[in-house]
């Protein structure tokens, strides 16, 4: 299933018709070492999946695309979809397998797959089942790919991105969840939406828990360099503390409104996980808020958690994290928000 057959050995006898199309160039050098070549693999076909491996496809990100997932005839017909489209894209080699040996060589492997919830099922049996599915794709992944970044988005990305940490025994700069990077996007969209400004010339991060306990960091919200609160003081212009509280409530509820139209989210996280991979395998050294082993950070005590934090990323991983300014109020419910997810890993038998 590694790839569809090459058209290059239909001559008579299996003849290689390459070699018979090309003369090749006498006295020539190897390739120089210092040209790299970029691999990424994807862990699950699904509609997350397929968006990340369409956008790393049209952002010509890799060199070599490996897809990996335990059901064969969607595998290889995603596979297929894609490498009809060759023509139309930057020259990417695109391979599938069920056998995790498929990743081999790979710089960055990006996992996505994960357990459906049953109708009336808790979400600690649900959690507990995709950590299940986490003991057969993580030591797969650490023992054919030793020297990748491993970047998880299966949800809920802060408990599975911990255990995937435990499950590789990578160290801890070379896991990392998506976390809150869509987050921010989407808290950037509606401070641009409110202010008609481009949500590029927006700096503004959702930190801790993907999820209800995230914290909208306020403080240190800027537009076009300017800081937004402390501006507002200045200038005596009021605002109301029940309208930023709502801005981050449409931040939490957005992905729920996009399932209840659609039935699932895709593109968004989509780019937004390309823009990650950019940043790593290319040595962008940007500040992203994504999931990181926080303990130590902003009084963040009592276990090793991860969490989202504005953190820099390059080719090693996580390089550092941001000492970005919070007030006492934003650190107090940024360790609430550990407090949350360790409380949910105490619930958990990882057998770890």
């Amino acid at each position: 299933m590694h790839k569809a057959p090459s058209s290059s050995s239909l001559g008579p006898g299996g003849l290689d018709l390459s070699r018979a199309f090309f003369t090749p160039i006498q006295d020539t050098a190897p390739p120089s070492s210092t040209k790299r070549h970029t691999k990424i693999a994807v862990v699950g076909v699904g509609n997350v999946g397929m968006a990340i491996a369409q956008t790393i496809l049209t952002q010509d990100l890799a060199d070599e695309l490996a897809l990996i997932d335990a059901k064969p005839d969607k595998l290889r017909g995603e596979m297929l979809d894609l490498q009809h489209a060759a023509a139309f894209l930057p020259r990417t080699r695109i391979s599938a397998s069920v056998d995790y040996a498929v990743a081999a060589g790979s710089d960055l492997c990006i996992v996505t797959a994960g357990a459906r919830q049953i109708p009336g099922e808790s979400r600690l049996n649900l959690l507990q089942r995709n950590v299940a599915l986490f003991r057969a794709i993580v030591p797969a992944l650490a023992r054919h790919a030793p020297e990748s970044i491993l970047l998880i988005v299966s949800n809920p990305v802060d408990v599975l991105t911990y255990v995937a940490w435990k499950l590789s025994g990578f160290p801890s700069n070379r896991v990392v969840g998506s976390g809150t990077n869509l987050d921010s996007s989407r808290f950037r969209f509606l401070i641009a939406d409110h202010l008609d400004v481009n949500a590029q010339d927006v700096q503004a991060y959702i930190v801790g828990e993907h999820g209800d306990s995230s914290v909208a960091l306020w403080s240190s919200i800027s537009v076009g360099g300017v800081p937004v609160l402390s501006f507002l003081e200045k200038q005596q212009i009021p605002y109301e503390k029940e309208t930023l509280e709502k801005i981050h409530k449409e931040v939490v509820d957005c992905a729920y409104e996009v399932i209840s139209l659609k039935g699932y989210t895709s593109w968004a996280i989509g780019y937004s996980v390309a823009n990650l991979a950019r940043t790593l395998l290319r040595d962008q050294r940007r500040i992203h808020p994504v999931s990181v082993l926080a303990r130590g950070f902003f009084g963040i005590e009592g276990g090793d958690v991860f969490l989202s934090l504005p953190a820099q990323l390059g080719r090693g991983g996580v390089l550092g994290v941001t000492n970005v300014h919070m007030t006492e109020e934003e650190a107090a419910r940024l360790r609430k928000s550990a407090r949350t997810i360790l409380e949910l890993l105490s619930q958990l038998d990882l057998g770890i």
